[in-house]
């Protein structure tokens, strides 16, 4: 892979290399490894989001990360005009983000990277020209890629399979996991060498005339969102382990366009007075990553099913804002909350947030709250840390936060007094435009 990426990307464009993904993610081994071994630079940050203010940011010429993290460094005008090359992967690339990103940013190339961490990060590539196609390109460099059918057929253009991918960057397997890698890793019928493997991948692709794949979507249950892989139906599971939950349905849904979230449906017994989506949520959160609780949580009466008695998917509800397990509306008080609960709907996309809801059960999650610290800089001029927006996860609560800094020049109590209600109105309506 670094063999590939060292011939493609240029000396000056891989001059200054953000490092910001996590060691534990495979991102990472593209971000540190392609400078060091050709003489360029890391870029190191704390995340992506940083990039926005971080010291040296004029330094970095190639940004590498998933398309929502590019989406909100995109929004948030976060890209610095050195960036010549934007990587793009962990999840399906939109078009339109594409054509962003060379309307808005001084970028010239965007390229789409796809793979599985048991492949070695990244198996195919494609640069995505503006308007063009959506497709996840072809092979790296020493890598081989199978489209084949439920019985190991090869598909011809245009006919949907399963993904395989082969060569010398596979890995061995799952550690202590034989039977696992013995599903997933096969062998490969199509190789002249003997003990040659496919890996497996689980994802539905087929091929363009004109030789590169197109990404189709998942052959099980699993879904990527911001760039985490998931089982549905780990989630499923815990829910169903709840003792008021009958069924459970969880999905990935996309209503508003690159704002991918988590939407869990139960049927139940539901006590009166009670609020059965948030307790969920709650009890989702303490058995598994943040990543997987879902944002929202709908109480059905009774799950939607096809004409053959399966579920149907697609009839399911878009979430409402009821079903983020909202508490009773209790208005803002004061200045600060009136100003912190616009950024919030501005950001959630949520028409009222009262001082009592929960920035994580109205559909926050890490990559919005770093968009939320941004804008609380601009509007507070005042640097917050992450961890208090899950410290002080409730408006009132991170509202009462932003007061008790010491900082924050701009809530001084004479300049509160000085504004009057129209210049506060008009200052809320600013921050609600954003």
């Amino acid at each position: 892979m670094l063999t590939w990426s060292m011939r493609e990307v240029s000396a000056e464009q891989r001059a200054g290399v953000l490092a910001s993904t996590s060691m534990c993610f495979d991102l990472s081994i593209y971000e540190m490894f392609l400078p060091l071994i050709g003489g360029g630079a890391c870029i190191v940050a704390a995340n992506v989001l940083s990039l926005e203010t971080m010291p040296g940011r004029e330094r970095v010429t190639l940004l590498n990360t998933v398309p929502s993290a590019g989406r909100a460094l995109l929004e948030r005008g976060a890209i610095p005009d050195t960036v010549s090359v934007v990587n793009l992967a962990g999840e399906p690339l939109k078009s339109a983000l594409v054509d962003e990103l060379y309307e808005q940013t001084s970028v010239r190339r965007v390229y789409d990277l796809y793979g599985p961490s048991e492949a070695t990060t990244y198996s195919t590539y494609t640069h995505r020209d503006r308007g063009g196609v959506e497709t996840i390109g072809c092979p790296v460099a020493n890598t081989q890629v199978y489209v084949l059918d439920e019985w190991g057929r090869v598909q011809g253009v245009g006919a949907v399979g399963e993904l395989y991918i082969g060569g010398v960057g596979l890995a061995r397997g799952y550690l202590g996991r034989a039977g696992l890698t013995a599903q997933r890793f096969v062998p490969n019928a199509y190789a002249q060498e003997s003990g040659s493997r496919l890996y497996r991948t689980g994802d539905l692709v087929r091929y363009l005339e004109d030789g590169r794949l197109e990404y189709l979507g998942r052959v099980d249950n699993q879904v990527k969102v911001r760039g985490f892989r998931i089982e549905l139906g780990e989630i499923e599971s815990v829910l169903l382990s709840h003792a008021a939950v009958k069924e459970a349905v969880v999905l990935a849904r996309e209503d508003e366009p690159d704002r991918k979230q988590l939407v869990a449906y139960v049927t139940g017994e539901v006590a009166e007075g009670g609020d059965l989506g948030s307790e969920l949520r709650g009890y989702v959160q303490a058995r598994l990553p943040g990543y997987m609780v879902p944002g929202a949580v709908i109480v059905l009466e009774a799950l939607p099913l096809t004409a053959n008695g399966k579920v149907d998917r697609k009839a399911l509800p878009a979430p409402q804002e009821e079903g983020h397990g909202r508490r009773a509306y209790e208005a803002p008080e004061g200045i600060t909350e009136e100003l912190l609960a616009s950024l919030w709907s501005a950001l959630l996309h949520v028409k009222r947030v009262g001082r009592k809801d929960d920035f994580f059960q109205l559909g926050g999650h890490s990559l919005l709250a770093m968009q939320l610290l941004s804008r609380v800089r601009e509007a507070f001029s005042t640097e917050v840390e992450i961890r208090s927006v899950y410290d002080y996860s409730s408006l009132q609560t991170f509202a009462a936060h932003l007061d008790n800094l010491a900082e924050v020049d701009s809530l001084d109590e004479e300049r509160l007094e000085s504004l009057t209600e129209a210049e506060a109105e008009r200052l809320v309506s600013e921050l609600r435009g954003q």
